[in-house]
């Protein structure tokens, strides 16, 4: 069975190299919509795949950490980076160009490795992070798969290769979240209640 939770974050980006010569010229926006699939031949406790509500703690903050942000290359000019830094407080540097292609990849590697090192405490089994959907435009999506995540032909995304900005982290709940995610040792824990 699969179940989806979409969530939403407004940022901006400048995609390098494409052939829209907009997009690839000038800083602009997009009302992104991020929908993510996860699956389980299982249900928990109370009947379900995943409780909506668990989605709503960890996962939206990762989706959230991309708000009313600019999303950066950091292969991108280092005078045109350093500019940026100074005048935007938040901030994500990636290591691919800021398609939507590439928004999938890095929700994915982001949000797998958390369900992956989340102990889940309400009867949860077999949980696995099926797709991830960003929606650009109302017209244009992107959709990826594990496979498309880790995939040997495109360039590799480690989350060493991520960076957000302190403003960022200073507005999660743990400023530590993402230091504990790239922890090997740690372990997140389900919430009980929500």
């Amino acid at each position: 069975m699969i179940i989806r939770k979409m969530f939403e974050f407004e940022n901006a980006h400048i995609v390098r190299f494409c052939s829209s010569k907009r997009c690839k010229t000038s800083i602009h926006g997009h009302s992104y919509k991020v929908e993510i699939l996860l699956e389980s031949k299982y249900l928990d406790n109370a009947g379900m795949v995943y409780d909506f509500g668990l989605l709503k703690d960890e996962i939206k903050q990762i989706i959230d950490s991309f708000d009313h942000a600019i999303t950066l290359f950091k292969d991108d000019d280092k005078a045109y980076l350093e500019d940026i830094k100074k005048h935007s407080q938040r901030w994500v540097s990636l290591p691919v160009n800021v398609s939507a292609e590439n928004f999938v990849r890095v929700f994915f590697i982001l949000i797998d490795t958390l369900l992956s090192k989340t102990k889940m405490i309400n009867g949860e089994q077999g949980v696995n992070l099926k797709s991830i959907i960003v929606h650009e435009t109302r017209t244009g999506y992107a959709q990826g798969f594990k496979e498309d995540a880790y995939s040997e032909f495109l360039p590799k995304i480690t989350l060493a290769d991520i960076e957000f900005s302190k403003a960022i982290c200073d507005e999660w709940k743990d400023k530590d979240f993402f230091k504990k995610l790239q922890n090997s040792n740690f372990i997140f824990v389900n919430q009980k209640e929500v």
